[in-house]
């Protein structure tokens, strides 16, 4: 078992630094599942950490029934944010296999968040503040062909993250009910959601995420970013895309793919 975690962990990173995805992992072992796949992605964690790379929170991915609708999966999962995945704007389309973007909430932390019996009401006190997000996700796996344990493997399908300017305190907004709008190249609206989309509420989002990483021994920790699930379907990114995403109370975020 370990030998094949190992496998599919160095083919995942290979796919990363050549630039070439692989077949899905769940047609080359159909047998592969869910614990298997987090243990890929915990293998690559792992592997990234020893080169230098710095933990800056959580995803939480599949929490919208458009995004599991389109990946054809239905039920939420997770992966790390790095660092190195951070933009303020600009994102480099080299550094993208075949990239897709999501309008979403952040939610940074000022305290921990463990144990797996986190409520709604644990979420709300050790939230800093939030802001809009855009996550573009990104697949190892050759034409989005995943199941669960292919995007679970695959670091929940990550790839870079741009985060909002406006810090909202969560006593000062109802995030089920923010309401967002997805613009492409100034005039083309690809998206739109509110935050009803996602487990019913963001915060829901963030309180299942920190109950199942309890089972892998993993902690939202104290400054972490934690992006908490898209309002609406992904569309493609191409390279000399903008989008730009209008959320009420919450501001707007910008992303250019240079």
């Amino acid at each position: 078992m370990e030998e094949k975690i190992i496998k599919f962990a160095d083919d995942l990173f290979k796919a990363q630094v050549n630039g070439i995805p692989i077949l899905p992992l769940t047609q080359t072992d159909p047998s592969l599942s869910v614990p298997d796949a987090y243990a890929i992605q915990l293998e690559n964690v792992k592997r990234q950490l020893s080169l230098g790379q710095v933990v800056s929170g959580k995803k939480i991915g599949l929490t919208s029934e458009g995004i599991q609708k389109q990946l054809g999966v239905n039920e939420p999962d997770y992966g790390h944010l790095f660092k190195s995945m951070e933009y303020s704007l600009e994102v480099p389309f080299d550094r993208l296999l075949q990239p897709k973007i999501e309008a979403e909430v952040a939610f940074i932390l000022k305290e921990d968040l463990q144990g797996g019996k986190v409520t709604p009401e644990d979420v709300l006190r050790a939230t800093d503040y939030v802001v809009c997000a855009f996550e573009i996700v990104d697949s190892r796996v050759a034409d989005w062909k995943i199941k669960l344990p292919d995007t679970i493997a695959d670091n929940a399908s990550s790839g870079c993250y741009v985060l909002g300017k406006k810090k909202v305190f969560l006593n000062q907004v109802d995030l089920s009910a923010v309401k967002m709008e997805l613009y492409k190249n100034g005039e083309e609206l690809v998206g739109k959601g509110t935050g009803a989309a996602v487990l019913g509420n963001p915060i829901y989002s963030v309180a299942w995420l920190a109950n199942c990483l309890w089972n892998y021994g993993v902690v939202l920790k104290k400054g972490e970013v934690i992006l908490s699930g898209a309002f609406s379907a992904a569309p493609k990114a191409e390279r000399g895309d903008v989008f730009e995403a209008h959320f009420s109370t919450l501001g707007s975020v910008k992303a250019s793919f240079i």
